[in-house]
């Protein structure tokens, strides 16, 4: 299973090589007020996904933190339920 998964990174990590050395043209890329960033068109897609990827893990950051809370707060209580003592039942009568 390693040498799989070993060999399946290879093939990936391959065809990424493969795909930034034929994307290695400089294109020119039109910002607001004229201004213009001239660079690789490999390096320009390595920007906007690695920023499309710090974006999606901060959208999930609050999502991560309300979860956190939440599970403290069902610790304390399960904790505090499991350390009180309930009243034990009275035992009904025997039958005659």
């Amino acid at each position: 299973m390693t040498a799989l998964t070993w060999f399946l990174r290879f093939i990936i990590f391959a065809f990424l090589v493969v795909f930034a050395i034929q994307n290695t043209a400089p294109v020119t890329l039109n910002l607001v007020l004229e201004y213009q960033w001239q660079a690789p068109l490999v390096i320009l897609l390595l920007v906007f996904f690695a920023a499309g990827a710090v974006l999606g893990v901060l959208s999930l950051v609050g999502v991560v933190f309300r979860q956190r809370r939440e599970l403290s707060r069902l610790r304390r209580a399960a904790d505090k339920a499991e350390h009180a003592v309930l009243p034990v039942p009275d035992a009904p009568p025997p039958h005659p």
